[in-house]
């Protein structure tokens, strides 16, 4: 045996006992423990910032904070008495159907639009491809505050561009018609507000999606004969459906607690018919200075998005193991 072979057959050969290897020494679990050190400033910070909050909201849920409490500092625990109070109203329960239903119709809603806005990105020239995004760029920038403004212009009942348009067209019978003469229109108008400000969002992440699924594929599906909606079922769907499901739970989150359109429009009415958690809890909290049942609305906001977040979470593993 020659002396190169000689050597290649040491380097391959395992260290002898009792002495350590030329390579560097590691620790047991040391490489597990690095990413949750990184990680561990970001999630102090976090929990410092929305932690506290939480605590302070929990603990204010189990005292009676009227403006009397809040000015002289006392303290006085009711205990469960808030959650009591708030679960035994009978407008409780009403707004939490009104805030359930808005959320899942202006989601749904939101993810269809976004979808067929962002498929229709895709199949556009450069040119109007690009003025669509400014277009979407724009509403999606408005303030919210300057839209709802819009939108109540654009339904009122005297000077509303959609009645005069509609009585030209030959509707007369919208002359002076009230959009917001009962709750269910009034909270679609909203509906209507909040897709609209939504949807540039989910059609240019979903678009940003479409546009990284290789051509090949495409040409593979055209060269078999697939229809639109093959390919579409097939190639697009896949690569999209992770990326609708994020912007999904997103939507419900940001749809959930969503105040400013719906106070900002008829302030929760008309009869309180389009009020919501979240106006409740103003109306709670702010109007009438009944803090502690304000948070006692809050805490049970928390537990509802909870439970909601829990069954989505669980409905999308059980779509994974399906596929698998």
């Amino acid at each position: 045996m020659t002396a190169v072979s000689t050597r290649a057959v040491a380097e391959h050969l395992p260290p002898p006992r009792g002495r350590r290897s030329a390579g560097p020494s590691r620790r047991p679990g040391r490489g597990k423990m690095l990413p949750y050190l990184l990680m561990s400033p970001a999630l102090l910070a976090i929990a410092a910032l929305l932690g506290f909050p939480a605590v302070l909201v929990l603990i204010t849920s189990f005292q009676k904070l009227d403006l009397g409490e809040l000015v002289t500092g006392r303290t006085v625990w009711v205990g469960f008495d808030n959650f009591r109070t708030v679960l035994s109203d009978p407008g409780f329960w009403t707004d939490t159907v009104h805030t359930i239903v808005f959320t899942a119709g202006c989601v749904l809603a939101t993810m269809v639009v976004g979808l067929l806005v962002a498929l229709l990105l895709t199949k556009l020239g450069k040119v109007v491809r690009i003025f669509l995004q400014l277009a979407l760029v724009l509403a999606w920038a408005m303030p919210i505050l300057a839209a709802t403004t819009v939108f109540q212009w654009m339904f009122d009942a005297h000077y509303g561009i959609l009645n005069k348009t509609l009585v030209k067209l030959g509707l007369t019978g919208f002359t002076n018609h009230s959009w917001f003469n009962s709750g269910f229109s009034t909270l679609v108008i909203i509906g209507i507000l909040i897709v609209w400000q939504a949807t540039p969002f989910v059609a240019f992440t979903v678009y940003a999606g479409l546009v990284s699924i290789p051509g090949e594929i495409y040409e593979a599906s055209s060269l078999d004969g697939a229809s639109a909606w093959q390919t579409f079922r097939s190639v697009s769907w896949p690569g999209v459906r992770p990326i609708l499901a994020l912007t999904a739970f997103l939507q419900v989150l940001w749809d959930f607690k969503v105040f400013t359109q719906v106070w900002a429009i008829k302030e929760g009415g008309p009869d309180g018919g389009s009020t919501t958690l979240p106006v409740l809890q103003y109306l709670d909290g702010i109007a009438d200075n009944h803090f502690g049942t304000a948070a006692a609305v809050s805490v049970l906001m928390i537990i509802i998005i909870v439970v909601i977040t829990a069954l989505y979470i669980r409905m999308l593993i059980r779509s994974q193991e399906v596929d698998l």
